[in-house]
């Protein structure tokens, strides 16, 4: 898995029987500084977060995201043969990889829909020797849905029939399901920015030389200003009922300019205190509104929860309900969404369904992603 802030990719060996599973081992590597300067600079519309105080040229030619598609191919080979290597495990042993690839672009309300992820799923089986599925998105959107979110059908799974909690994600866009045996069937859907503004304003503030607040230390030093967390929130999405879905081409450059620009020019720290309060404060409105029972607990995962000033905010709005760390259950932070993709891998080969069209818009139930089943005669490790 490689999120929309492009760090690196996120690996995890997982087991799974019944509706149980086990963690082996979780790893996530950091993508060549190289690398990652491409990703971040693919040509986007306007208002796209691929762009925006990253630095270097834009790609825009169809050979140079091509030749992207593969070298991504070959990373997320090397990051599952890593993570096999650690283990001492065999790749004959392995089931299948499950590979979200790298999200370019996604734009389900578009006037023709469509979603775009990299990373050659022929090269990950090549280099491995396992089967891979890829590709999950447009197999939702095909039946009318948004492709997003996906991660719920894996809450709904092992969580559905338990007390009735949210699982709250906090990546570059913020996600959650709602789960419970007290509920008839799951709420899910994106509440919107994640740390997508907050890294974005970092980015510009320090001129590219930190891609992200460390602990949320420089938002605690600033202060919020109410009044620009009434006025960001006041964008259409908040109000749209689910099913639905953004991006950083919604939460991006467009909307940090319009709403922070010339404040993040005087007053850095506030904006960056603002907009960790935003991101805190539009999860906890998104689901006071969508949710219709009473919740007993917020579940985070992601890397928002190593933001210790937005873990605090959600704690403070959530009061009473206790909000806690993913990590709390033995799962790292960032392992849930790799832990998702390779049941949902699984599932695929298998020929069941792997999401869960109530919550994304799709006129029906689907088997999800593209799936190359044989093992290659040659595999190069």
């Amino acid at each position: 898995m490689s999120g929309t802030s492009a760090d690196g990719v996120s690996a995890a060996l997982v087991s799974f029987k019944g509706r149980k599973f086990r963690l082996l081992i979780y790893r996530t590597f950091p993508y060549p500084a190289a690398i990652r300067k491409k990703i971040l600079n693919v040509g986007a519309p306007p208002g796209g977060c691929p762009q925006g105080g990253r630095g270097g040229q834009p790609l825009h030619s169809v050979r140079e995201i091509s030749s992207l598609h593969f070298e991504l191919g070959k990373i997320f080979a090397d990051a599952a043969l890593k993570i096999l290597k650690i283990s001492k495990i065999n790749p004959r042993k392995i089931t299948v990889i499950g590979s979200h690839g790298q999200t370019l672009y996604h734009g389900p309300r578009d006037t023709v829909p469509s979603t775009f992820q990299i990373g050659e799923s022929a090269v990950i089986a090549a280099r491995t020797g396992i089967p891979v599925v890829s590709d999950f998105r447009p197999g939702d959107m095909a039946l009318g849905g948004e492709g997003a979110p996906l991660i719920p059908f894996f809450d709904f799974y092992f969580y559905g029939r338990g007390p009735l909690r949210a699982f709250q994600n906090i990546g570059g866009i913020a996600n959650v399901t709602i789960v419970g045996k007290s509920l008839k069937k799951p709420i899910a859907f994106d509440t919107g920015p994640g740390n997508c503004l907050i890294d974005l304003a970092v980015r510009r503030m320090t001129k590219g030389r930190f891609s992200h607040d460390p602990g949320g230390r420089w938002a605690h030093q600033g202060s919020v200003e109410m009044e620009w967390v009434r006025e960001a929130a006041s964008h259409p999405y908040f109000r749209r009922r689910p099913p639905k879905s953004t991006g950083p081409e919604e939460f991006g450059e467009t909307f940090l300019n319009k709403f922070f620009g010339p404040r993040l020019r005087r007053r850095p720290l506030d904006v960056l205190a603002t907009l960790t309060f935003l991101t805190a404060f539009t999860i906890y409105k998104s689901l006071k509104k969508f949710s219709p029972l009473r919740l007993q607990e917020v579940v985070v995962s992601g890397g928002g929860v190593f933001n210790f000033t937005l873990m605090r905010h959600l704690g403070r709005l959530f009061t009473p309900v206790p909000v806690r760390s993913v990590e709390e259950w033995g799962i790292p932070a960032q392992a849930k969404e790799p832990i998702a993709f390779s049941f949902f891998a699984l599932r695929a080969l298998k020929g069941q369904i792997n999401h869960l069209p109530s919550v994304t818009g799709a006129r029906g139930a689907a088997i999800l992603g593209k799936i190359i089943s044989r093992r290659p005669a040659y595999a190069h490790a």
